[in-house]
């Protein structure tokens, strides 16, 4: 059993349903699972004791990245929250007619490598609706689940 923390930044709604779906495939396999808004998120060591955490966060932005507000402070203060040689992956929700469609992903991705985290799964990046991609979220947890 595996302890995971699953970080998310939602506006809509729709990147928090998938870090809860994410948490109930994970959860339904016997792993401590604890969600968490992005708003509520302390920087300072967010990862220590756990074996594995996800971040989730919405983007849109046509002249730049816009990260989903919420989660704009714990990115900047990435590097102090205690990501080196664990495992974690991103994924997020955003709109395909957007120049930077799910960038957020992206840029969390290069930086927990740039962090040294053991990234454990490419990101997930969702198309509007996440309840249209059910099978593409479970598939995403399940491939998490390998890796723990």
């Amino acid at each position: 059993m595996a302890n995971v923390l699953i970080v998310y930044g939602s506006t809509t709604g729709n990147t928090e349903s998938v870090a809860n779906d994410i948490a109930g495939i994970l959860k339904g396999d016997g792993n401590d699972v604890t969600v968490l808004d992005a708003g509520r998120a302390t920087p300072a060591g967010l990862c220590a004791g756990r074996d594995c955490v996800l971040f989730g966060c919405s983007t849109w932005g046509d002249d730049s990245v816009e990260f989903q507000d919420d989660f704009v402070p714990l990115f900047e203060a990435f590097d102090s929250i205690g990501v080196s040689g664990v495992k974690a992956a991103a994924f997020g929700c955003g709109d395909s007619s957007y120049t930077y469609f799910c960038g957020a992903v992206d840029s969390i991705d290069e930086k927990l490598k740039e962090l040294r985290a053991k990234v454990i799964a490419p990101g997930l990046k969702i198309d509007g609706d996440p309840s249209e991609a059910a099978d593409d979220i479970e598939s995403w947890a399940k491939e998490v689940m390998a890796a723990l």
